[in-house]
């Protein structure tokens, strides 16, 4: 039931970013032509797109954890045999927790200070918020979180059972 929830959620923000990327590849566009052609290029460009990109890295990583595309050694997991796997897999699964938990504590407070100061990033025209990619950073790192829980519990219970391998 976990693994359906979060495999639909991560699919849906990696539509998310996908469609974000699209947009910001005609908004770069737009700043380059109105830049060369025009001389006028689009305002907020680049607080938009530094934003952007911490907002969708955030979108991608609970599907790049799901998918199992986080970086492996398949030599090593080779070398150290399938008993280990298993020992390795609870490790990364501990850690992943560990890391992106320790990631939603500290982003807390930053977000409860965005949101109530009202803080922005840029100047002049165009003021871009900060709370949007605060409040993803944090939701990205909880769903990431939760998916290396996921797989801990997995681990610990294959573990349990005798299984030698993961996956």
């Amino acid at each position: 039931m976990f693994h359906h929830i979060t495999d639909r959620l991560v699919h849906v923000l990696l539509a998310a970013a996908a469609l974000l990327t699209f947009g910001l590849s005609f908004l770069v566009v737009a700043d380059v032509i109105g830049r060369d052609v025009f001389n006028s290029p689009v305002k907020g460009t680049p607080e938009i797109v530094s934003m952007s990109i911490v907002i969708i890295c955030f979108l991608l990583a609970g599907y790049a954890v799901q998918s199992g595309a986080m970086l492996r050694t398949d030599v090593l997991a080779s070398i150290v045999g399938s008993r280990l796997n298993i020992v390795s897999a609870l490790a990364s699964g501990v850690l992943g927790t560990a890391f992106f938990g320790l990631i939603v504590w500290g982003s807390i407070e930053p977000l409860q200070h965005a949101w109530s100061s009202g803080e922005f990033e840029g100047e002049g025209a165009l003021r871009v918020p900060v709370w949007p990619a605060r409040l993803v950073v944090m939701f990205g790192a909880l769903l990431v979180a939760l998916i290396y829980l996921g797989r801990t519990i997995t681990s610990i219970r294959a573990m349990a059972r005798g299984e030698t391998g993961t996956d």
